[in-house]
Parts: C-alpha cells; structure tokens; sequence
C-alpha cells in the first residue's frame, strides 16, 4: 500500500508543479503502477472508465462540427444582447452551463458551452481562461442536483432506490436539488465578485452571425436528450453514453462529407479530439485504479468511519470535509463507490438513518473536484480547451476560482443537510 502511496502522491506533485506535462506524468505514472504490479494486468481494463473517454472523444469531434457551423458565434451574440457587461457576461454563462449540467454529463455540458465562451471572450478581446474555469466549476456543482446529473448521483440514488423526483423532494422535505441550487446561488455571487474588474461594457447593436448548417446544433440536442434518455434505462452497457457521443458524431462526419464531398469535411474533426485530454484522463483512470486495488481508498474510507466514533454529527462532518479535500485529488467515483457499502453498515450498526449521511458524501465528493484543476474530469477538460486555443492555465488562476466557489457550495450544503435531516 505504501509505494503505492508514494508513487500516487508523487504524481499528483509533479503535475501540479509542471502543468506543461501532466498528460505525459500521469501516464509515465500509470505506466509504474503496471508494470510493477501495483496495478495487476487482469484489472487494467476495468480501472479504464471506457465510457468517459468515448464520450469525450465523440462530443470533441461533434464540437468541432458545431463550430464550424457558427452556431457559438450566434448564441455569443444573444449572450452579448442581454447582458451590460463583462462581468455579467461571464456570471450568466457560469449560470447557464450549471443549468445544463444538472440535466446531462458535466464533460459534454463543458465540451458544449465552452465554444461559446471563446467565441464571446474573442468578441470583447478578454481573456477566456476564468470564463472557461467558471464554466467548468459551475458543472460540477450541478452534478448532484439531480438523479442524473453525475454518475456519483446515479450511484447513491440506486443505493438509497431513490427516483428521480426524489431529489427534489425526500421524505417530506426539500431534497439534494434545492440544496445544491442553495449553493449555486452563493456560488454565483462569489462569481460575481471574483470577475468585479470586468467592467467593460458589452457592445450593442452589431449584427448577428449567420448559421451556415444546422445539423451539428440539432445533433448536439440529440445527444443531449439521448444522454438524459438514456439515464432512466435501469439495465444498460456500461458505454452507453460513449456510444451515444461517437454515433452522433458519426452522423455528424457523413453528413459533413455529403455537403463538402472533401477528406478535410472528415479529417478536420477528427484532428480536433484533444489527445492530450484523453491521455491525461487515460493516466489518472490507471493510477486511481492502482491505489485501489492496494487497497488505500479502501483503507482511507474505514479511516474515516472510525474517527467518526459513535457521534453522528462528528461523523457527518468528518465524511463531508474529508470527501471535499479527497475527491480534489482522486476520481470521486470509485470513492463513492467505497464509501456507500461502508456508510450503510455504520449506519446499521448504530440504529441511525444513513440519509444525512449519504447526502453529505454526495455533496463533499462531488463538490470537491472544484479545488484542483485535477480534480474532475470537467476541470481537465476545460483547461484542455484552452490549452489548444493557447492559453495555459497556471494552478494560482484555478485556484483564485475553484476553492473559493467550492467553499461557497459546500458551506451551505453542509449546513442545510444536517438542518433537514440530521436533527
């Protein structure tokens, strides 16, 4: 369990310290972890969440379709007719993508809204790095709004055999919805606060961009609806929403290829699917599963069922701030998927309903990626973005956003969790 500690601890540190290469550390790192053993062959393929990186690689292409037909450059310019300025501009898109994301997979509501956000940061010639990071922040709060919001939402909803109204309203109170929109709402005001030297003033009156093909929007609205579909399927493949993504963007490329009958129609979008992206989430799957399988989440979840002892509060708080500073470094998904067995039977022991308790992991695991620009998938999706639009993201521009947004999100989570169902 140690070397593997180390080597994980290791990891994290050199990405952290040389962004430039985090894609080629995590998979030096994961290379390690195989070929030691750490990571035993017969489970490398299960540790590669195959579906994550599908998804990813389908709606990067169907992004690029998406550009191309300059539907982002329109909405930027519905955006830029409705706000005054800069400021709100970045607030309402933040606003806008959390929206979405409640509803679908936080990587393709950023993969979708980010495009938009270039296109507005082009037009008013400001920097897009804190509206990419908003975008991306902002999705990840919503994952736990709704039953299919995040796959740590879909995960505790089959625990606890909750439907998908009841996450708006649990056992006679209001449920994770309103507490997670609770804290959207301090979250944007702290949004607000952080872009107050956004001053400038959205021009008016230009004229509006021209949509050159349609399809690409209509297909994105596909996915979107076929993603969310797709959710309520009790029993399906595990890359489902993977094959959703790459079918529509197969639809995407044919059609390209019948308007423009050249390879460039299909070439072009394939060429945009960020690898480095891929690579870096490739790495850290294999890494995560390697300190998984010597079993360190396991140890860190009994860790925190005993300093717990026998107060229910105490426990409460140690599972929310802890989920919080854990899931800023590792995946929150096989995190979850540890603690919910490990919650259910210290909550049977003690003669307590595990409700309060559940909802406080869901709240601290999903919130805490918000710290790091490595500690969620959205995260290092966004920063991708920028990296091959050419802006480098340094860990002091992410963290002047994430932490305090994570803070705003989960202070009152926290709270309002235990007020409805701990008392």
């Amino acid at each position: 369990m140690i070397p593997a500690l180390i080597l994980f601890a290791a990891a994290y540190i050199g990405m952290l310290t040389f962004g430039k290469y985090r894609t080629f550390i995590a998979l030096g790192a994961a290379l390690v972890f195989v070929l030691t053993g750490l990571l035993p062959l017969s489970e490398v393929a299960t540790a590669i969440d195959l579906n994550v990186l599908l998804m990813i690689a389908g709606t990067m292409g169907l992004v690029a379709l998406f550009i191309r037909s300059k539907m982002p450059a329109l909405l930027a310019d519905l955006v830029m007719e409705r706000v005054s300025s800069v400021q709100m501009a970045a607030v309402a898109l933040a606003l806008f993508a959390g929206v979405i994301s409640a509803f679908m997979d936080n990587v393709a509501t950023v993969l979708m809204i980010a495009p938009v956000a270039l296109e507005i940061c082009r037009k008013l010639k400001t920097n897009p790095v804190p509206f990419i990071i908003g975008v991306a922040v902002s999705s990840n709060l919503q994952g736990a709004a709704t039953l299919v919001g995040d796959t740590t939402a879909i995960m505790l909803g089959s625990a606890m055999d909750m439907s998908f109204m009841d996450f708006f309203w649990y056992h006679g109170r209001p449920g994770m919805f309103f507490i997670v929109e609770l804290g959207a709402v301090l979250a944007a005001t702290i949004l607000f606060f952080l872009f107050r030297k956004e001053k400038g003033q959205v021009p008016k009156g230009g004229p509006r961009t021209e949509v050159t093909d349609y399809v690409p929007s209509i297909l994105l609205l596909g996915t979107i609806v076929l993603l969310i579909g797709a959710s309520f399927i009790p029993v399906k493949p595990d890359v489902t929403n993977g094959l959703i993504c790459c079918g529509m963007l197969l639809i995407g490329l044919v059609h390209s290829w019948l308007t423009r009958r050249e390879a460039a129609a299909v070439l072009e979008p394939i060429r945009s699917i960020d690898l480095q992206t891929l690579g870096l989430l490739l790495g850290l799957f294999l890494m995560i599963g390697g300190i998984k399988a010597q079993g360190v989440i396991d140890a860190a979840a009994e860790l925190l069922a005993q300093a717990g002892g026998g107060n229910v509060f105490l426990l409460y708080t140690i599972i929310v701030w802890a989920s919080v500073a854990i899931s800023a470094f590792i995946d929150n998904i096989p995190y979850v998927a540890t603690m919910i067995p490990v919650i259910a039977s210290m909550s049977a022991a003690m003669g307590i309903d595990p409700t309060v308790l559940y909802f406080g992991l869901l709240s601290g695991a999903t919130l805490g990626g918000n710290c790091t620009p490595i500690g969620a998938s959205a995260n290092i999706t966004g920063i991708g973005i920028l990296r091959k639009a050419g802006y480098e993201v340094k860990n002091g521009d992410f963290f002047k956003l994430g932490i305090p947004f994570t803070l705003a999100a989960v202070v009152p989570a926290y709270v309002l969790i235990w007020l409805l169902f701990g008392v």
